[in-house]
């Protein structure tokens, strides 16, 4: 049974806020923005090569349904919280009120730096997919103007649709959310229809694929296949992330306190599911392993029209390429609700203007076109697989947080809870989440990705510099802590 919207504009006034978003998102499109982030057809293609170059068919087929399980343990913990506090500024919120104002800060960077990073990976996986799967990849001197002008072209037209409003969008993620799951399902039926011989030994058969790409290895040369294996959780990693977009659009979802949660974990327990049966679909139907190893980020184009009918596989390459486009459209969304939120208690620099509200569309437009630049800089800064690197990692740190700030906080400061709750399972789950983040940290940050880990320690040096200098004295926090004596 639906709640009115007059009871989801109660519970955001006694978190201290006035409605300003338009409230028109149902319980699948709260679910389908999440789905449409996460992206199993964008990441879980784009990436595969990250966990195929590692410890081989095993690697995945393994390593992808562990790491799921771990991120559904952080994704229950979050949908306890969000039931709770369901507020567009969503983790930065929840680590405010559970663990101080600094807890609070620190996340909301963390997580919009995460955010921004994410938009930034996406497009540009999207343009290098699209480029080798169509043998589009431009040579010469202007190749790199030619992809940079693309991917401000895409991350542009996103932001204009972002610009008119909700209504668009959420349209254009219901579409997506269903075409993720035909695509997927039609994928993973052809190529196991296609392949003569299923040698389901690969699934478990670990291999040794380090230094592979010869000419760019994805991971140096090493012999340790533990170490690879472990490396090799990057590609569910970065796959499954980004559901902490239903709690950013909670103040434009209805039934925010059931239907956020419900968002949250259907996400990524849908798409680890289907997220799994392709990848050893994909395993299974590659002619040898090493040979796609070998073929580095062109691996799933490769396997695909080696294995299939051109038309098929061609028509299967068009829907990857406009789902992965719909992906970096949902990731905007998530990112400007972020950026709004924030501004809105005064977090970011400009916030008189960056909280401002579209009076027709009733659209954070403002922060919506500064998150797309700043989505674009970073696209042009830094290379690709380095992007999906800090961005997995930033985007683990700010879930970490308010989940350690819950756990501490659980049952002594923290007493008020939404309809959705883990009981007696809340303080296991969000321990594991803390060390399993903590950990995705570490391996987030090895080589060839090291520049990952000098970006994440100076955002961690000039966070503490600033809090330390400036805003532990200006900044005050969301509604509910400033009320408090």
């Amino acid at each position: 049974m639906s709640v009115p919207t007059s009871e989801d504009e109660r519970l955001l006034r006694q978190l201290g806020y006035q409605p300003e978003l338009a409230r028109r998102m149902s319980g699948f499109s709260n679910f389908a923005i999440s789905f449409s982030i996460i992206c199993i057809l964008a990441g879980g293609i784009t990436s595969f090569h990250v966990g195929l170059c590692g410890a081989g068919g095993a690697g995945i087929a393994l390593g992808w349904p562990l790491v799921c399980l771990f991120s559904l343990a952080v994704a229950a913990t979050m949908a306890q919280v969000a039931s709770a506090f369901p507020t567009a500024g969503g983790l930065y919120h929840w680590g405010s009120l559970l663990g101080g104002r600094a807890c609070g800060w620190a996340t909301a960077w963390f997580n919009l730096s995460g955010l921004i990073t994410v938009v930034a990976a996406v497009n540009a996986g999207t343009y290098d997919f699209a480029t080798a799967a169509f043998g589009l990849v431009p040579q010469g001197p202007n190749a790199e103007a030619v992809r940079t002008a693309v991917i401000v072209g895409m991350t542009l037209s996103q932001a204009l649709l972002n610009h008119f409003g909700i209504r668009w969008t959420t349209r254009l993620t219901d579409l997506s959310g269903w075409l993720i799951l035909a695509l997927t399902a039609l994928m993973i039926v052809s190529l196991l229809a296609a392949t003569r011989t299923l040698e389901w030994s690969r699934l478990w058969t670990f291999a040794n694929f380090s230094g592979l790409p010869e000419e760019a290895p994805v991971f140096p040369r090493q012999s340790s296949l533990p170490w690879l294996f472990a490396l090799g959780f990057l590609l569910p990693a970065y796959t499954i992330t980004g559901f902490d977009a239903s709690a950013h659009t909670s103040e434009e979802t209805l039934d925010a306190a059931r239907n956020v949660p419900r968002g949250i974990v259907r996400s990524v327990w849908v798409s680890g599911v289907f997220g799994w049966l392709m990848v050893c679909a994909l395993l299974l139907a590659m002619p040898d392993l090493r040979q796609g190893a070998a073929q580095g980020a062109a691996v799933v184009p490769w396997i695909l029209r080696g294995a299939l009918p051109p038309l098929l596989a061609t028509g299967l390459l068009l829907g990857i390429v406009l789902v992965q486009y719909l992906c970096g459209l949902a990731a905007l969304t998530s990112a400007s609700r972020m950026t709004f939120a924030f501004a809105r208690d005064g977090g970011l620099p400009a916030s008189g203007w960056l909280r401002r509200v579209s009076p027709v569309t009733r659209s954070p437009s403002v922060a919506v076109w500064a998150t797309a630049a700043a989505g674009v800089a970073f696209t042009v800064l830094v290379p690709y697989t380095t992007i999906a690197a800090v961005c997995t990692v930033l985007l683990y740190i700010s879930y970490v947080l308010p989940i350690g700030a819950g756990l501490i906080a659980y049952g002594r400061s923290w007493t008020r809870f939404g309809p959705w709750r883990l009981g007696a399972a809340y303080r296991p789950l969000a321990a594991l989440s803390v060390v399993g983040c903590l950990f995705l940290l570490v391996i987030g940050v090895q080589p060839p990705n090291a520049l990952a880990l000098h970006i994440v320690g100076g955002v961690i040096v000039l966070l503490v510099v600033v809090w330390f200098g400036f805003e532990r004295r200006r900044f005050q926090g969301p509604p509910m802590i400033r009320q408090v004596p």
